[in-house]
Formats: C-alpha cells, sequence, structure tokens
C-alpha cells in the first residue's frame, strides 16, 4: 500500500473511530454509568473463611460468588455488581442503598433452610422457642432472642432441594414466598406431607436458626411446590426469595468494610473531578499551543480525539455492565491526559530534531514520528503493566483507577499511531515546509 492510501485509510479510521464514539457516548450523563461513590449508596468488602475445621477451596469460593451474585440480583439494586477481590475478599457496590444495616442483612445471612415434623421435636423448651420466635416474627425483630441448636431437632429436609423461589401472596393476600424443588425434594415433601395430612400434623419452617412458620398440612402436596408464610412485607418476602433461591453459604462470611456514601457529597465531587480533568486539558493545550505553535495545534486534535474515543469506551463498557465511573476512575483518566500530550510531545521533539540534522521535512517527520512512537510504545508497555497489576491484586475502588489508566494506555497508542503521526507527515509534505516559522521550526534543507 502507497503512503497516501495509508494515510487517508487512517484518517478514515479514526474518523470512523470517533463518530461511533460520540455515538455511544451522548449524551454522557445517561451512557456512562456512574459509581457508587458519585452516585450514593453501600460499598461493603466481604470475606470469606472457612467453616470450622473445612479448608477454603476454589470450589466453594465460586459458589459464594454465584450465591452473591445472586441476592444482590434479587436485592433489585439497579447497576449493582459482585466483584471478586484477591483470593477470598468480595468487593459489593449497591448504588442507591440507604439502609446498610437491611442490605449486610441480606448479604451475610447464611440461608441455611430446614423443614422439621413439629411432632418429632419432643423438648418443651425447644417447642416454647419455636413458638416465640414465630410469635415475634410475626410483631417484631427477632435479632435478641436465641436461636434454635441444629441439636434440638433433627430436619427431614433442607434448602438444598430447592431450585426456584419467587414473591406471591397467601388466600390472604399478605405476602409469601413460593418454592419450587428438584425431583429429590418433591418426592419426599409428596411422602411426607401424604403421611402428615390425615393428623393435620405442622411442618416447622427455620431459616438461620429462626422458626418462620409451623404450617398444617391440609392436603397432600405432591408436586414439591409449597409456600412459605409468616408477617413479610413484600420487600422482605423478596430478600427472602433472593436468598433461598442462591441457596446457603458454604463458608462463613465476616464484614470487613462497609461504607455509605451519600448522593450529594457524590455528586460535588464528580463535578471537582471533571472541572479538574477539564482544567488539565485546558492547561496542556495552552502549553502545547504557546512552545509548540502550529504543531501545539495538531496536539490539540490528538486530545480531542482520545477524549472522545475515551468516553465511548467508557460508555461501551457501562452497557455491557463492565464499568461503573469512579472517583479513582476519573483521577486515572486525568492522568491519561498527561500520557497523550506526552506522546505527542515525544514525535513533535522528535521530528525537530531530526530536522536539525538536515533531513527534509518529509523525510523527518516519517522517521522521526516512527521512532518517538516506538520509544512512546516503551513506555506506554511499562505502564500498562504496572497498571494491570493493580487492576488484578488491589481490593476496591482502586481498581477503577488502574482501568481506566489501562483503558486510557490503549486509546493513547490508536490515536498516535492513526492520527497524530499521519497528521505530521501530511503537514511536512505541505504546510510545514512553506511556513517553518508558524510551526515553530527553522527552515530545513529541502533538498533530499
Amino acid at each position: 500500500m502507497d503512503p497516501k492510501t495509508r494515510n487517508a485509510l487512517a484518517l478514515v479510521v479514526i474518523v470512523t473511530l470517533v463518530g461511533l464514539a460520540l455515538w455511544q457516548a451522548l449524551p454522557l450523563d445517561a451512557k456512562i454509568t456512574q459509581g457508587l461513590d458519585i452516585k450514593g449508596g453501600l460499598s461493603v468488602i466481604l470475606t470469606a473463611e472457612p467453616l470450622g475445621t473445612a479448608p477454603l477451596t476454589e470450589d466453594a469460593i465460586e459458589r459464594v460468588e454465584t450465591i452473591l451474585v445472586e441476592r444482590v440480583n434479587g436485592f433489585g439494586v439497579s447497576e449493582a455488581t459482585v466483584q471478586r477481590q484477591g483470593a477470598n475478599a468480595f468487593l459489593i457496590q449497591l448504588p442507591g442503598v440507604r439502609d446498610a444495616r437491611e442490605a449486610l442483612d441480606l448479604l451475610g445471612k447464611p440461608g441455611k433452610l430446614e423443614f422439621v415434623e413439629l411432632a418429632s421435636i419432643t423438648d418443651t423448651a425447644t417447642l416454647d422457642l419455636a413458638t416465640r420466635q414465630i410469635e415475634v416474627d410475626r410483631s417484631g425483630d427477632t435479632t435478641d432472642l436465641p436461636k434454635l441448636d441444629g441439636s434440638m431437632y433433627e430436619p427431614f429436609m433442607t434448602g438444598e432441594v430447592i431450585t426456584a423461589a419467587q414473591v406471591t401472596t397467601d388466600q390472604f393476600n399478605n405476602a409469601a414466598v413460593s418454592i419450587s424443588m428438584s425431583k429429590e425434594g418433591s418426592d419426599l415433601w409428596a411422602d411426607v406431607t401424604t403421611r402428615l395430612y390425615p393428623t393435620r400434623g405442622q411442618i416447622l419452617i427455620v431459616l438461620d436458626g429462626l422458626a418462620k412458620s409451623a404450617p398444617a398440612v391440609q392436603e397432600p402436596i405432591l408436586t414439591g411446590d409449597t409456600q412459605i408464610t409468616g408477617s413479610f412485607t413484600f420487600d422482605e418476602a423478596k430478600r427472602l426469595a433472593a436468598v433461598l433461591q442462591s441457596g446457603a453459604l458454604p463458608v462463613e462470611i465476616s464484614i470487613d468494610e462497609s461504607r455509605v456514601v451519600g448522593p450529594t457529597l457524590g455528586q460535588d465531587s464528580l463535578r471537582q473531578g471533571l472541572l479538574a480533568a477539564l482544567l488539565g486539558l485546558g492547561l496542556v493545550a495552552v502549553f502545547m499551543a504557546v512552545y509548540y505553535r502550529g504543531l501545539g495545534v495538531i496536539s490539540w486534535f490528538s486530545l480531542l480525539i482520545f477524549a472522545s474515543i475515551f468516553l465511548g469506551v467508557l460508555a461501551l463498557l457501562s452497557r455491557l455492565g463492565a464499568f461503573a465511573l469512579s472517583l479513582p476512575g476519573i483521577a486515572g483518566m486525568v492522568l491519561t491526559i498527561g500520557l497523550a500530550a506526552d506522546s505527542s510531545i515525544l514525535q513533535f521533539e522528535r521530528f525537530k530534531e531530526e530536522v536539525r540534522l538536515g533531513k527534509t521535512f518529509r523525510s523527518a517527520a516519517k522517521s522521526g514520528t516512527r521512532h518517538a512512537i516506538g520509544t512512546s510504545i516503551d513506555a506506554d508497555v511499562v505502564t500498562l503493566v504496572s497498571a494491570a497489576a493493580i487492576y488484578l491484586f488491589a481490593i476496591g475502588p482502586v481498581r477503577g483507577f488502574a482501568l481506566t489508566l489501562m483503558i486510557g494506555i490503549l486509546i493513547d497508542i490508536v490515536v498516535m499511531t492513526l492520527f497524530t503521526r499521519t497528521a505530521i507527515v501530511l503537514l511536512a509534505e505541505s504546510v510545514i515546509a512553506k511556513a517553518p516559522a508558524l510551526f515553530g521550526m527553522k527552515g530545513g534543507d529541502q533538498r533530499a
């Protein structure tokens, strides 16, 4: 491919990328997801610990991640995220959540559901405690009540057989949770309900050591579809369904950190962060124009193209659910402005240096920008590796900084290769040769 065709193709590609990016990104407030520290909400770091002496296996951690994702989805919070952090920690972000206690209770609840034949419990104290738990659950908070110990009863079935759970209503139009069971659970449930039906025997339903209800069997249930009733509000039923749907946690969960961010503080921080980014961009643009004159104007277009593509990528990642803009992320964006400007400076300086060595503007533009791009890529790769290490091993919002830094580095390589170098080469063949002083350069030997 001849140089003119290659340059034209590079400009077509960059214009297309900018057009697609702006189409994807505008309007910014609707297309780029705002993170918790900007929008406000709850951020939690949970750590998984083994149960008893059992080792903490990778399978158990993957199961915990699956359960947490299902519980977060069941919570009904849009743009909520669960991210694995290191070997056994999870960062959970719930934008818009204000009731931290309620959310933490959902996330950390063991989720151990047990079904017990009430007649099988012969200890009076256990029966009294179960009755008190059911009564208090209907009228208030069961937090201060002692829990049923597993040694006090023998469940005939656990929540492991549940395949689906959803919010419904009972015969009195109160909130309830309907559950479906696996074939094994359905068969066992059919046997027990068929046996208890003639005497209207009761089945005690216990969740995490707290008795929720003890309904009498009114008829044999042969399909495994049944209903858990209690003093639920619809929100409580929705959270219970999320816990039952996801199943019991195979590990102990501890809360390492939790913080609530107010939306007012978040929006103020966003404005300040964007102001810093715009101010940085403006100062760089002024410096480039003063010091490099006409070449500095090229850097203006380079930075605008860089920013447009950057926003388009962030909007695309937001649409895919893989990105939410955070304050550390904005810091990473500000840093990449400097990296993008540095790439232009390296090309300008190498171009000017080769002109001073006696090369023609055309020859100096081609060789100088090529060598400068090689140097820039070397530096960018070093920074990219450092950012990747932070992203892979860091815990918490600092990963947002690493992500935007990596994205910025990759876009910088694209822009300096397709646009900045192409613009310098094209101008060197025409405008710069006719008015070198306008570009901060002295006339070179243009005979060769």
